[in-house]
């Protein structure tokens, strides 16, 4: 079925064109960016700018307690102290095979200090006790802060 052309949409489109076209002459030929700046620079001069007084910045005043009113801030936060006994590595083919009764070697000897780590970092190096019937470490040898540092690196 064929359609028909309406002869009224066709008048219709051509007053839509001359619409368009009135419009852009109106716009100018360049239709472009020095009128837009035009429009930005009559804005920006309608504009009251001020400028703004900004305080000025000093260092933060030191409490009267010293060093150790700054400690004080710190000593309620929790770290996980923990003992290492040993580690070794083993394939996931053999650690799919532990079961219960079975003996993985560790790389530490009998008797040989046990490492105390806080939040994972080396502090300590110690041995097992036993007190009130729970395990604790009686420490042996503190490792000092630049050695800390040291190994960090």
């Amino acid at each position: 079925m064929a359609e028909e052309q309406n002869p009224d949409a066709e008048g219709m489109d051509e007053g839509l064109a001359d619409e368009w076209a009135a419009a852009m002459s109106e716009a100018g030929e360049t239709g472009g960016q020095d009128d837009v700046d035009d429009e930005w620079a009559a804005a920006m001069s309608e504009q009251e700018a001020k400028p703004v007084q900004l305080e000025s910045l000093s260092a933060p005043a030191v409490p009267s307690g010293g060093v150790g009113s700054d400690l004080d801030l710190i000593m309620d936060i929790p770290v996980t102290l923990s003992m290492e006994l040993g580690n070794t590595e083993i394939a996931i083919r053999n650690l799919m095979q532990l079961t219960q009764g079975s003996v993985v070697e560790l790389d530490r000897f009998a008797g040989e200090p046990l490492d105390v780590l806080v939040n994972g970092t080396l502090i300590a190096h110690g041995e097992v006790v036993v007190v009130n019937d729970k395990y604790g470490i009686r420490l042996t040898d503190v490792v000092s802060p630049s050695e800390r540092i040291r190994r960090l690196k």
